[in-house]
């Protein structure tokens, strides 16, 4: 893999909170709750996406 290909990952402002709420239906943990709000944000989504396949092809 060539750096020209790294995508860059999403920088957040120092401070940045997650507004999340746990789910009402289920036992949700405080961390399961705001990654599943991280990954409502489209930047993180792809972010992952690329972290996954360049591990994917590593193995």
């Amino acid at each position: 893999m060539k750096f020209k290909d790294v995508l860059k990952s999403p920088v957040f402002p120092l401070g940045h909170r997650w507004g999340f709420d746990r789910s009402k239906k289920y036992y949700e943990s405080d961390v399961t709750a705001m990654v599943r709000k991280m990954l409502e944000d489209e930047s993180i989504q792809q972010d992952q996406r690329f972290a996954w396949e360049r591990w994917r092809l590593t193995k």
